[in-house]
């Protein structure tokens, strides 16, 4: 159930993030914006920024073993990692590492949990950089020729 919740979350902002609808009247005859029944979801959904980024990450005996950093959206346009920081609140050397949402859960306290890990475990994966990340934001006009 609380994995479900946690997916949930991630596709809502998958979904925002992919949106094209909009309602609001823009001179040229562009739309922004959302409607009344969008505006009721957004005002009851999670913000990644307060709810997500920045909380700690334990795994099943309630040990932290990072936090959340940021959150990776496909080009295609589903949330796919999450950005772990596993060493930099330790005092060493940053090491950010890509973990499939799939495999973080949701305890019944709210808590983020990644089953099976350890600060070592992490620190053994490959490091994340996003000077390695080659993809960029692709206009709708631009998606659509392909």
């Amino acid at each position: 159930m609380a994995k479900q919740r946690l997916m949930g979350v991630l596709l809502a902002v998958s979904l925002a993030a992919a949106s094209q609808a909009g309602f609001a009247q823009v001179a040229g005859g562009a739309t922004l914006g959302v409607t009344v029944e969008q505006q009721e979801l957004v005002i009851n959904g999670w913000s990644v920024k307060k709810t997500i980024i920045g909380k700690k990450v334990l795994n099943e005996n309630g040990d932290t073993v990072g936090t959340i950093d940021d959150i990776i959206i496909a080009p295609e346009g589903s949330v796919s990692y999450a950005i772990i920081g596993a060493g930099h609140f330790l005092h060493v050397a940053r090491h950010d590492v890509a973990i499939p949402v799939s495999q973080i859960d949701v305890n019944d306290n709210g808590q983020f949990v990644l089953a099976g890990a350890t600060r070592d475990a992490l620190k053994q994966l490959p490091v994340f950089e996003y000077a390695k990340v080659k993809t960029k934001p692709v206009s709708r006009k631009e998606a659509e020729h392909h």
